[in-house]
């Protein structure tokens, strides 16, 4: 079977918008959309930033239509997760079980995860109360009082920025001192609707259908006590989707794919990343769905420029 032209891994907002640009263009990409399709919208219930939906729309509906529109241009779709690549040499190769798929060009757009304290009542309260995306949804706590779980510059961030609309926000954290930036500390020490839960960590998230609590235990006493709020923040952190780049791409510190300034493209010629797999400052759907696109264009230019050396050299 000859080599695909683009072959893309990953199916949230960067990678099916890259599809639609990728089918537009009459490159016939194949998506390995992963068994869990769709990207962390899937587990978002009301999406109100995203342009071109003044009521909203629901995360898993606002992706089904990203689906649709890539496959409407005839981009083909693999449910399944990739068990590992090859970008050693080329055409480059992605394997899933024993079946290989090959392509000239890739543009991996696997995502990010926040990172979770793993209760199932964390899990079971996702999207109905408990959030990982201050901008995303602060907007729904106006005048309420909610937490924010985490010590570090993103937790005072969301902190910080959560106080434009709740008028309580506590921050939990399970030491005595933050870790953050000291500018960051000094900013959430001074803003008076920030109050904090020294040594304390998460036992439960409370509520039935919608968050209602959190039951906390000292670190130091072992106490447990019970905060009220309407809405809780995580945020520890993130972990970029690259396991499976380990060796094969440049990966920064903290394992997101390094891309070059100003472009898509990583330390493999004609391997393109886009989305919050590069993305750990902004990580938001329109922002990934932009870097898509810019993706699927720097492949259609890098194609053309393999199709130019093999013309003249013919």
């Amino acid at each position: 079977m000859s080599a695909r032209e683009v072959l893309i891994i990953g199916s949230g907002p960067s990678g099916l918008t890259a599809a639609v640009y990728s089918a537009r263009a009459n490159l016939h990409p194949l998506v390995i959309e992963g068994l869990q399709a769709g990207g962390q919208l899937m587990l978002t219930t009301d999406v109100e930033n995203y342009p071109g939906f003044p009521d909203g729309v629901l995360g898993p509906d606002l992706m089904a239509k990203f689906r649709e529109q890539a496959e409407r241009f005839g981009t083909e779709f693999v449910t399944a997760d990739v068990d590992r690549v090859d970008f050693s040499s080329r055409p480059f190769r992605a394997y899933v079980g024993n079946t290989e798929y090959t392509a000239t060009s890739v543009i991996v757009s696997t995502g990010a995860q926040a990172r979770m304290l793993g209760l199932e009542s964390e899990a079971r309260l996702l999207g109905h109360g408990v959030s990982t995306c201050a901008t995303c949804d602060g907007f729904f706590f106006r005048g309420q009082e909610i937490a924010v779980v985490g010590g570090g510059d993103s937790a005072l961030e969301e902190a910080n920025f959560l106080t434009r609309f709740a008028d309580k926000v506590t921050l939990v954290h399970r030491r005595k001192e933050l870790r953050a930036s000291k500018i960051m500390q000094d900013r959430a020490f001074a803003n008076p609707k920030i109050a904090f839960r020294w040594n304390s960590v998460v036992e439960d998230f409370l509520g039935d259908g919608r968050i209602e609590g959190l039951r906390l235990r000292d670190t130091e006493t072992s106490a447990t006590s019970d905060l009220a709020v309407s809405g809780v923040f995580v945020a520890i952190g993130h972990e970029p989707n690259t396991k499976l780049f380990a060796g094969q791409l440049e990966l920064d510190p903290g394992g997101y794919v390094v891309t070059k300034p100003g472009t898509t493209q990583t330390s493999v010629e004609g391997v393109f990343a886009a989305g919050d797999v590069q993305d750990h400052v902004y990580r938001q759907a329109v922002t990934a769905a932009g870097t898509g696109c810019m993706a699927a264009l720097e492949a259609e230019r890098y194609l053309e420029t393999l199709h130019d050396v093999q013309t003249s050299a013919g």
